[in-house]
């Protein structure tokens, strides 16, 4: 193994950054050419003290959407799908609240996140082989949060409806469908879909801050209509056996060709842009998120579920050739700032590349008006309200819906310090991390915050 893959040095700076960020448990995978490290450290639950290793499984959010994508590209490849395919043609009962975008919505403004559907419909629909067919029977009274292709905005929901294409379209479960087409062909024994598969093997539990403590959450698992958005079970092993995949050009290890080299790269150029190019990447591809990292081009997604998180970057032929990929699964704590000083150090060292600086506030303070801002922005599963403090502009979030059941405490409040014309930072008090708000008004006038990678409208 080369000296960047030093497996002490990275085991003793996963537990060193772990420890100070407060991450209960954590997976290192790092893939150079043929080469992986794997590492992992702490505890799967704290309740139980079971120690997390590199058999354990974690929960790796949405970071399955590219693995979802991967699959209707797969349909692309064999002609039972095109982008431009209307999803109604696949989902003919399909009925969303306008029945003009109803007849227009297609399959890339799915994988685009451009549909302008809400997009954190968490309803659980049951835990039957049905539950996509459920779900998408719900979507006639889905709010249309933005014109079709109008912006751009994180959308779980769009997602699940994919899912459901590739039910139609595949003839088994999406489930079934992620075993045959990637998780067998692949080789990864270590991945799958449902609870009742991850409790054979031994399962990261989530955890969320109460009274400055890491505590497993109440809930362990999304409903499993949302699988297709983000409830691929795994470990860092075979989450870069999936990216090696697409690092070469979609074959498997043993020649199969899983997703041809077009799709393959098709799947990371560029498609959309972001309103907000400060938190995530700067665009989005089929699937992956879009990055540059001073000069240099990678691919890559996050996950978020309930009180875990995972990352994984791509950076194709950079290293004598080879392509790297990085992958980091958690289970609580400050997960953001754990990959934003771990992968700091990684790609440094085993790539020779920095990554961009993260999004702070300016050292010096700023004077932007609050006020065109201030109001009320909501969706189905979110309020936002920006306010005129005596301190301040202050941004408070309130979880609504299924979700706020699943979260100990759906209100939070922070600070809002301005940065420049319609851009705020924020962050948590504990958290070394800010994220921006940004507003902005579409073409036809309509006003929007964009915080938590969506875009929330006015509704006052």
């Amino acid at each position: 193994m080369t000296d960047q893959l030093d497996a002490a040095h990275w085991q003793q700076r996963l537990q060193v950054l772990a420890e100070k960020h407060k991450v209960p448990g954590a997976q290192l995978g790092i893939l150079v050419g043929d080469e992986v490290l794997e590492t992992a450290y702490g505890v799967l639950n704290k309740r139980t003290g079971q120690p997390a290793t590199t058999e354990s499984v974690f929960q790796i959010g949405s970071i399955s959407k590219v693995w979802t994508a991967t699959v209707v590209m797969q349909l692309v490849d064999e002609g039972k799908l095109a982008l431009d395919t209307p999803v109604v043609e696949v989902v003919p009962e399909l009925q969303l609240s306008d029945p003009d975008v109803t007849k227009r919505l297609t399959i890339w403004h799915l994988l685009t996140h451009t549909s302008g559907l809400d997009g954190d419909v968490f309803t659980d629909t049951g835990r039957g082989d049905d539950c996509l067919e459920k779900y998408a029977a719900l979507f006639a009274d889905v709010a249309q949060n933005h014109p079709l292709g109008a912006t751009w905005s994180y959308c779980n929901s769009g997602w699940s409806l994919l899912g459901r294409v590739i039910e139609k379209v595949d003839g088994k479960t999406w489930d079934q469908a992620m075993k045959d087409r990637l998780f067998t062909p692949l080789g990864l024994d270590h991945t799958m879909t449902l609870a009742e598969e991850a409790i054979l093997f031994g399962a990261a539990v989530g955890h969320v801050e109460a009274e400055g403590e890491q505590v497993p959450t109440p809930v362990w698992d999304l409903p499993r209509s949302v699988g297709p958005a983000g409830l691929i079970k795994s470990t860092v092993k075979d989450v870069l056996g999936f990216a090696r995949m697409h690092l070469s050009g979609g074959q498997a290890p043993d020649g199969t060709q899983v997703l041809s080299p077009e799709s393959t790269e098709a799947m990371t150029r560029h498609e959309a842009d972001l309103p907000d190019k400060l938190i995530l990447g700067d665009s989005w591809g089929l699937g992956w998120i879009r990055f540059d990292w001073h000069g240099h081009r990678l691919v890559g997604h996050d996950g978020n579920t309930l009180g875990q998180a995972g990352f994984l970057r791509l950076l194709p032929d950079l290293v004598n050739g080879q392509g790297v990929a990085v992958a980091l699964l958690t289970n609580g704590g400050h997960t953001r700032d754990l990959y934003e000083d771990l992968y700091r150090e990684i790609f440094r060292a085993v790539a020779g590349v920095e990554m961009s600086e993260p999004f702070t506030p300016p050292a010096e303070p700023v004077d932007v008006d609050v006020t065109p801002y201030l109001g009320t922005y909501a969706r189905s599963s979110v309020r936002m309200e920006v306010l005129a403090g005596d301190d301040g502009p202050r941004l408070r979030t309130t979880i609504l819906g299924p979700l706020a059941e699943m979260v100990p405490d759906p209100v939070d409040e922070y600070p809002m310090v301005p940065v420049g014309p319609a851009l705020f930072a924020v962050k948590p008090p504990e958290a070394d991390t800010w994220a921006p708000v940004t507003f902005y008004e579409l073409e036809t006038g309509e006003r929007y915050v964009h915080f938590g990678v969506r875009a929330t409208p006015r509704v006052d």
